[in-house]
């Protein structure tokens, strides 16, 4: 398994966000409204443009892809976290890979890498925030040692959902 993660460049605008939205397609179907899925993916070229600023800038944020065989196969962004009670947590703000790699060990190479980066850089904690209905990306993040820390949030995507947000000790690691 020879996966690469690299930092994303401004010219993977368009690429990185192509594959956000075919990821989102991938484990969204079912959970959140066919129509909404559609609407974003017809903004694929605004979206890019604002990808690419965001790339040129990223400020304290880091944007990654994963790369196999010499195409983009996941991405992976993480900061630090902008919720009030977990000042020394970095977030994983996204983690997406392509439905055909699921199951693989690739999704746990690039949690592996932003949990490296996340210690590298000293927070204590890493967080994620997982739609209550993703049961798929749950049971992975449960795997990997997350836990639930009981914190829940209300959010809008074409139909009101809730997400949940899971907790990792990094100084235990």
């Amino acid at each position: 398994m020879d996966i690469t993660i690299r930092k994303a460049l401004p010219e993977d605008a368009y690429d990185y966000t192509a594959l956000h939205m075919c990821c989102w397609r991938d484990a969204y179907t079912g959970i959140i409204p066919g129509a909404f899925l559609d609407g974003r993916a017809a903004e694929l070229e605004q979206r890019a443009e604002q990808c690419r600023l965001s790339l040129e800038a990223p400020g304290d944020c880091g944007f990654y892809c994963a790369v196999y065989n010499g195409g983009m196969i996941g991405r992976l962004i993480f900061a630090k976290s902008q919720d009030g009670d977990k000042p020394d947590a970095g977030d994983i703000v996204a983690l997406y890979l392509r439905k055909e790699y699921w199951g693989k060990g690739f999704g746990r190479r690039m949690m592996d890498f932003a949990v490296s980066e996340l210690k590298r850089i000293e927070f204590q904690e890493a967080i994620i925030w997982v739609l209550d209905e993703n049961s798929r990306a749950r049971r992975f993040y449960e795997r990997y040692g997350f836990t639930l820390d009981g914190a829940r949030k209300d959010i809008q995507l074409g139909k009101p959902l809730t997400c949940v947000r899971y907790a990792l000790n990094l100084d235990s690691l």
